[in-house]
């Protein structure tokens, strides 16, 4: 009786090895996890189109006078907004005031436009709060007013 006993608490021993090791991995362990970097930011904003799906300007939402625009990041820093009538060009870029580190933190999403006057609201550098492939999360604090900015930028 005791060598199956021994059998069975064996066959529990590594059972419990088999469970505890395996919960040990997780996913954020491959190699291949996004960075914070402004080249992965760049590499996210270039590819496609985007449209803007909240813009919070200090203490009320104008995300109505960006309905109909696709924005797309292109090469050379050109910015272009469409809406099928209308095109408008501006600059973007991503910039990075600490490259020592990958933190979200220290990255610039820069935007500028010189016409139409509702698109020059958008002109300035943006505190990436937020990234994925699908969703670009902005913030900016105004130095005069103190009041805050949101801007979020969807992908098509």
């Amino acid at each position: 009786m005791k060598k199956v006993e021994r059998i069975k608490f064996s066959i529990v021993m590594v059972m419990l090895f088999i469970l505890t090791t395996s919960s040990m991995c997780s996913s954020d362990d491959n190699s291949s996890s996004s960075s914070n970097g402004a080249s992965d930011v760049t590499n996210i904003a270039s590819n496609g189109t985007w449209r803007i799906t909240y813009y919070y300007d200090t203490d009320h939402e104008e995300t109505s006078a960006f309905s109909g625009y696709n924005f797309t990041f292109g090469a050379n820093n050109v910015l272009t907004a469409a809406n099928g009538t209308n095109n408008y060009e501006g600059t973007w870029s991503v910039t990075d005031s600490n490259s020592n580190d990958d933190s979200i933190n220290d990255l610039d999403f820069n935007i500028a436009f010189s016409a139409p006057a509702q698109f020059e609201e958008l002109s300035d550098d943006w505190e990436i709060i937020e990234k994925s492939s699908t969703v670009i999360k902005l913030r900016d604090v105004s130095g005069g007013n103190g009041g805050t900015d949101y801007l979020t930028f969807t992908k098509n």
